[in-house]
């Protein structure tokens, strides 16, 4: 034992010797760390710096850039000899996914990541400051732990942010809420490029720092994980454990250690007076925060929340009359990240031996979940699942009794060559269950967010959960091959998924000339549903339209049928008004904001990252301050997308809307941007009140939890589909719809209700509804279509492009674009 201990002495003397001359964050700045905002390349630069100085102690990893090229990257530190075994160490980690480990890891990982959201800046200088300190005197706890750092989760968030403060700040900076330098300007710098939340995007992987994050995370897996964020100046700091609700899947042993760490942060946190909250507010249940889905990954996965966020600047009095200075709030967050190492470090063998049990599944009963419908949805789904290593398997017919979604009951149903199956009987078995579970038990009904997500309706698809063993092959993608036909007169796919999208405006943008069925067609052997894309070779002025053609269905794996004749055998012929030219459209999106008038930037972004990295469309984006001089002649479509709408919604602009809407413009209203044309002369849409006379008392310290019966956060909804109408043409007559906001409209008097809700049995409702609010949604409207004119208004109630990974809904946008005329 005296030797061991000499050995670590000798150890720790001769890294401190090494460390001892390493600059700190202020030294290489040129400034007090916390009293200017540094720059993302500044970071950059720290962390080269510390690498170049302590190479035998840090790896620098570069994983990819940012939408506006920035560079992301994270650092990989620990002791000289865990650094010279690295791989070994994280290969040995990653055995946990074989079920029965050869041997069992006794390095603990900890992942450290700052700034997911860019204006909660105090988190990236707190990074810079822990590397430091993990270095030097907090070196031996990296004896035993591996610490992973990843400084900046979303550096184009956060350089919007840091660079606007830094233009506009005083100096010195004034705390007083009033000034300038406290009253962030829209979007704020929050969001990504994108203005996604990237906090709410770790399952969903749209983003491409999401993407490129996970593909690293999955390389390492770590025990522990800690996202660390900004909340409201007048809350204290708060760290776990988490509030209810906590997932079913979450093991008693995640749960304990989370208090563990919990109580050695509150020990620092007590020695220094500083207050702090726990169990509050931020639960466990969502599955794409960057808490709940390490933990569905076995880590102990938590958020830290210091003070702060992006109105609070360098400095800034807050209600209890103390300024929260940015010096400050570093302090906290790097207190607590340390603390966080260290209990990890404490418990190193502890935390392996539950990281393998947590992955265990042999003794474990499996579960198949079984998906059925259109071949390339679940190619799609296959992609998704590909990018989280879950497992899944072709198979063959097989009658076996199963639990199906849609019916929410037991029936008998025979698989198909074309399903897919997932069992749970892989190492990934809980975040399986955790993403296909039909209805997600809630411990507490107060949640942070949305209480259903299961992916069978995210990607339109049937479902089935079965505990019967299922025939497994191996899957195969379904690969379209398209041979060149001379004898067709046409080419013609079927409408019914966002690749079919996607085809279609590449083949726009390359002046190929599409049309489209607005009734089904028979001709010959081919059924055409309403929508099919008709590529008729007497339309085209391209001259190698043919090999254009192929080259572009083979990149979107589309399948071409040939049409022979132009007279169909039912339906109409080719040259029917009802075989429509698709136009190419000039599309327009308000952005922005002004005194009277606020565009959501979520829903503006996920509109704007559809067009721009999906579908690949022109899409011209108009500030919201410039609507009155703007001609909107221009433009074929305008969306305006959710937000709040003052002037927007007066007299002057309403008319001026109205007038391009009867000269033949269609306009395409998210959310709340109908209520601009809500109960207003010239529009049917109509907002929906329910009278509710009944009061209960209730006491004061239950007011919270009495007002849920009010609320909603995200619920799936059954909507009952018109088939039969442009807006739904790829669509069946049932369609299930992610709600998340409890505004609700009658059904339209003048107009198409194309997507509406009928009835509120437990079959057509998953997740959490208030009870006072359930009533609202029946017979209400979600999808409609008002004609003006020779215009169009289409009215989105839910929003169809939510944090853009409900694949489903994404099609009813196309339709309102080129199918409404």
């Amino acid at each position: 034992m005296k030797q061991l201990l000499h050995f670590f002495i000798i150890a720790l003397i001769s890294s401190y010797s090494i460390s001892q001359n390493l600059k700190s964050p202020s030294e290489f700045l040129g400034y007090e760390i916390g009293t200017e905002y540094s720059r993302h390349s500044q970071v950059i630069d720290y962390f080269e710096y510390v690498t170049k100085q302590m190479s035998e102690n840090v790896i620098l990893n570069y994983y990819g850039e940012t939408y506006e090229r920035r560079p992301l990257m994270y650092a990989v530190l620990s002791s000289k000899n865990n650094i010279k075994d690295i791989e070994e160490i994280r290969l040995s980690n990653l055995e946990v996914l074989n079920d029965k480990p050869k041997s069992i890891n006794n390095k603990a990982i900890v992942w450290l990541s700052y700034s997911v959201h860019g204006n909660e800046s105090s988190s990236t200088e707190a990074s810079m400051q822990t590397l430091y300190y993990l270095l030097t005197k907090n070196y031996d706890l990296l004896e035993n732990t591996i610490v992973i750092i990843d400084p900046c989760l979303n550096p184009d968030g956060r350089d919007r942010y840091a660079n606007w403060y830094n233009q506009v700040r005083t100096m010195p900076y004034t705390s007083d809420k009033i000034s300038k330098e406290h009253s962030e300007p829209w979007p704020g710098g929050r969001a990504n490029h994108y203005l996604f939340d990237l906090n709410r995007d770790w399952a969903w992987l749209t983003q491409i720092e999401s993407e490129l994050r996970l593909k690293e995370y999955q390389r390492w897996l770590p025990h522990v994980h800690v996202d660390f964020h900004e909340q409201g100046i007048d809350e204290p700091y708060y760290f776990a454990p988490a509030a209810e609700p906590y997932h079913e899947v979450i093991t008693k042993w995640q749960r304990e250690f989370q208090q563990a760490i919990g109580n050695n942060n509150a020990r620092y946190f007590d020695k220094n007076g500083w207050l702090y909250f726990t169990k509050e507010f931020f639960d466990l249940l969502y599955p794409s925060y960057g808490d709940t889905y390490p933990t569905y990954l076995g880590a102990i996965g938590m958020t830290y929340e210091q003070a702060g966020g992006g109105i609070a600047g360098l400095g800034i009095i807050n209600s209890e009359g103390n300024n929260l200075t940015l010096v400050d709030r570093i302090e906290h967050h790097t207190v607590s990240g340390i603390s966080t190492v260290e209990t990890s470090s404490l418990n190193a063998e502890k935390l392996n031996n539950e990281f393998v049990k947590f992955f265990s599944y042999k003794d474990k009963k499996t579960r198949n979940y079984i998906l059925n419908g259109d071949k390339d949805k679940i190619n799609k789904l296959g992609e998704f699942l590909k990018k989280h290593k879950i497992d899944f398997y072709s198979t063959k017919e097989q009658k076996l009794n199963a639990f199906s979604y849609n019916e929410n009951k037991s029936v008998s149903y025979t698989t198909k060559q074309g399903d897919i199956v997932v069992p749970t009987s892989q190492s990934r078995r809980k975040l399986v269950d955790v993403l296909f579970e039909r209805t997600t038990k809630l411990s507490d009904s107060v949640t942070y967010d949305i209480t259903a997500w299961s992916l069978p309706y995210v990607y339109g698809l049937n479902s089935y959960l079965t505990d019967k063993e299922v025939k497994k092959l191996d899957y195969k993608k379904n690969e379209k091959v398209n041979l060149h036909d001379k004898s067709a007169i046409a080419y013609a796919t079927i409408w019914n998924e966002i690749g079919d999208a996607k085809f279609l405006s590449s083949l726009l943008s390359k002046n190929i000339r599409v049309r489209h069925n607005k009734k089904d067609i028979q001709t010959g052997n081919l059924y055409l549903s309403k929508g099919s894309m008709i590529i008729y070779k007497g339309d085209q002025v391209v001259e190698n339209f043919e090999e254009i053609l192929f080259k572009e269905a083979k990149n979107f794996n589309i399948e071409l049928s040939s049409i022979y004749s132009g007279i169909s055998n039912s339906g109409p012929d080719l040259g029917s008004d009802s075989v429509e030219l698709i136009k190419n459209k000039k599309v327009a999106i308000l952005s922005g904001n002004n005194n009277q008038n606020s565009v959501s930037s979520l829903n503006y972004g996920s509109i704007w990252h559809f067009f721009e990295q999906e579908l690949k469309y022109p899409l011209i984006h108009l500030n919201i301050k410039d609507f009155n001089r703007i001609s909107l002649d221009k433009f074929d479509v305008l969306i305006i997308p959710d937000g709040y709408y003052g002037s927007i919604g007066n007299e002057r602009s309403l008319n001026k809307i109205k007038s391009w809407i009867y000269k033949g413009g269609n306009l395409i209203a998210f959310e709340d941007a109908i209520k601009i044309f809500s109960d207003k002369e010239g529009f049917s849409v109509k907002i929906k009140k329910i009278n509710d006379s009944k009061k209960q008392e209730v006491n004061f310290e239950n007011i919270s939890r009495n007002n849920i019966q009010n609320y909603l956060s995200g619920a799936i909804f059954k909507i009952k589909i018109d088939e039969t109408h442009p807006l739904a043409f790829g669509y069946g007559s049932e369609y299930y719809s992610l709600k998340t906001s409890t505004s609700t409209y009658e059904l339209l008097d003048y107009g198409f209700n194309v997507g509406k809700i009928e009835s509120l049995n437990n079959n057509n409702i998953i997740g959490f509804v208030g009870d006072k609010v359930k009533n609202k949604f029946k017979n209400s409207l979600v999808f409609g279509h008002e004609r003006i004119g020779g215009g169009n208004i289409i009215y989105f109630v839910d929003n169809i492009m939510f944090r853009s990974f409900w694949e489903n809904g994404k099609m009813f946008l196309v339709n309102s674009i080129f199918y409404i005329n």
